[in-house]
C-alpha cells in the first residue's frame, strides 16, 4: 500500500485541481473519496458511497435546517429592515455612532430569526445603506457594520452553521445553540463599542441625530420591533426552557414567519414560492455538501490519512492553546478560498479527532469554529458577505474588504475572549444541563 503521506499529497492534488476547475464542492469531496478508495483502498467504493450517502441524508437532526433556513427567506421579503430601522433609531440615535448602531443591533435580531449570514447581511442592509448615505454617514463605516454584523447570522441562533456542526461532530444542536447566545452578544458588544469610539475619535463619521420624539411616538416606534422579538423569544426560549426540539421550535418559526409576512401585507403567492425555492435550493445545497463529506471522511478512515496527520502533529507536542492558534490560522487561510459550510466539513475528518485528543471540549470548539468561519466571511476572494455589499453600494471588491478589516480583527479578538474565558460558552450549556 502506498505511503499515507503521498496519499495525503496526492488527494490535496486532485482536490485543489477540482476546485479551481470551478467543479462543484460537494461533488469534489466525492470525487476525491472515490479516488482515495478505489486507487489506495480495497474497500468497495460503490458500496460504501451508497450507503454513506444514506446514512448521511436522514439525519433526524438535519430536518431543523430548511425549516430555519425558510424562516429566514420568508422574513427576507417582509418589511422586517423598514421596521427595525424604525424601531431602533429613537434607542440608539443619540448614542456615539448613531444610526450606525442600527445596522449591529438590526443584524443581530435578524441573526436571530433567519440563521444566515447573507440574508442577515442583506436583509438588514438594503434599508440602512441608502437612508445612512442620505444621512451623510461615513460609506466605509456603514460597510465595515454590516459585513462584520452580517456574520452574526453564522453565530446567534438559529444557526444554520451550528446544525452543520452538530451534525458533523455529532453535538447535541440544542446545547450548541445555548452556547451561541452569550458569544454572539459578545460580539455585538465589541462592534458598538468600536463604532462609539470611532465616532468620538472623529464625529464627522457619524452626524448627531436630528429627529426629536416624544415619548409616547417612541413607545409607537417600539411596537415596530415586538412581532420580531416575540419570534426571537418563542424559537429560542422554547429549545432553552426545554420545551421543544430545534426541529418543532424550527417549524414555529416558519408559522411565525407567515403569519409576521401575512400582518405585514409582505405574503402573496409569489413571494411564498419564491421563499419556498430559496429554502430548496439552499437546503440541497447544504445536503448535498454534508452527503459528499462524510463519504469522504469514510474513505480518508480507509486510507489512514487522518491517522498519520494527527500522530504527525501530535510529534510537535502543542499544547491546546497552541493547536487552537495553529487551527485557527488554518482557517483562516481556508477561509479565503472555500465558504464556511465546505471549510468546516472538509476539514472534519482530520481536526475534530485532534481536537478531541486535546481535551477540548466539542462544543466550545464549535462556537470557537463558527467564529473562524465567520472571519472567513469577509475575507477575499470568497467571502459571501463582500458580494453581498458589493451589490448593495456598487463598490469594488477592494473597498468593501478595507472596510471590513476592523471588524475581522474585532472577531479575532472575540476569540481570544472565549479561548482566555471558555465559561462564556460554556456556563450557559452547564445552566441548561442543570436544569
Amino acid at each position: 500500500m502506498t505511503d499515507p503521506g503521498t496519499i495525503a499529497i496526492v488527494l490535496f492534488a486532485v482536490m485543489a485541481l477540482l476546485l479551481a476547475s470551478g467543479i462543484w464542492v460537494a461533488i469534489s469531496l466525492t470525487a476525491v473519496g472515490f479516488v482515495a478508495l478505489y486507487f489506495f483502498s480495497p474497500a468497495p467504493a460503490g458500496s460504501l458511497l451508497a450507503s454513506t450517502v444514506w446514512d448521511a441524508s436522514w439525519n433526524w437532526a438535519l430536518t431543523a435546517l430548511p425549516l430555519f433556513i425558510w424562516m429566514g427567506e420568508i422574513l427576507f421579503r417582509t418589511r422586517l429592515s423598514e421596521d427595525m430601522f424604525k424601531g431602533l433609531s429613537p434607542i440608539v440615535g443619540r448614542l456615539p455612532g448613531g444610526l450606525l448602531h442600527v445596522n449591529v443591533l438590526g443584524c443581530g435580531v435578524m441573526a436571530a430569526v433567519s440563521g444566515s449570514s447573507a440574508v442577515t447581511c442583506a436583509t438588514v442592509g438594503r434599508m440602512t445603506v441608502p437612508e445612512l448615505k442620505r444621512r451623510g454617514y461615513d460609506e466605509r463605516l456603514t460597510i465595515g457594520t454590516l459585513a462584520g454584523s452580517g456574520t452574526l447570522g453564522l453565530l446567534i441562533p438559529p444557526s444554520i452553521m451550528l446544525i452543520v456542526y452538530g451534525v458533523i461532530a455529532q453535538q447535541s444542536i440544542s446545547r450548541l445553540f445555548i452556547a451561541g447566545v452569550v458569544p454572539g452578544l459578545m460580539m455585538i458588544a465589541l462592534f458598538m463599542i468600536y463604532v462609539a469610539i470611532r465616532a468620538k475619535l472623529n464625529p464627522s463619521l457619524a452626524p448627531p441625530f436630528e429627529e426629536r420624539l416624544s415619548f409616547g411616538e417612541k413607545l409607537v416606534r417600539l411596537r415596530l420591533l415586538l412581532p420580531v422579538l416575540f419570534l426571537v423569544v418563542a424559537v429560542i426560549g422554547s429549545i432553552y426552557g426545554g420545551y421543544a426540539t430545534p426541529t418543532e421550535a424550527a417549524t414555529m418559526g416558519v408559522i411565525g414567519a407567515l403569519v409576521l409576512a401575512a400582518w405585514s401585507r409582505s405574503l402573496n403567492w409569489a413571494s411564498f414560492m419564491a421563499s419556498l425555492m430559496g429554502a430548496v435550493r439552499t437546503s440541497c445545497m447544504i445536503a448535498f455538501i454534508l452527503a459528499g463529506a462524510a463519504f469522504l471522511s469514510i474513505a480518508m478512515g480507509f486510507t489512514g490519512v487522518p491517522r498519520v496527520i494527527a500522530a504527525y502533529v501530535n510529534t510537535w507536542n502543542l499544547s491546546p492553546t497552541e493547536l487552537l492558534v495553529v487551527l485557527t490560522l488554518l482557517f483562516i487561510v481556508l477561509g479565503c478560498f472555500l465558504d464556511g459550510i465546505s471549510m468546516m466539513v472538509l476539514t472534519a475528518a482530520v481536526v475534530l479527532p485532534m481536537v478531541r485528543d486535546a481535551g477540548i471540549d466539542l462544543i466550545w470548539f464549535g462556537i470557537f469554529t463558527v467564529l473562524v468561519v465567520e472571519m472567513a466571511q469577509i475575507t477575499p476572494p470568497v467571502g459571501f458577505n463582500l458580494f453581498v455589499l458589493q451589490a448593495l453600494t456598487g463598490r469594488d471588491i477592494l473597498q468593501v474588504t478595507r472596510a471590513s478589516m476592523p471588524f475581522f480583527f474585532l472577531m479575532l479578538l472575540g476569540i481570544v475572549i472565549i479561548t482566555a474565558f471558555p465559561q462564556i460558552v460554556m456556563w450557559p450549556v452547564q445552566m441548561m444541563i442543570s436544569r
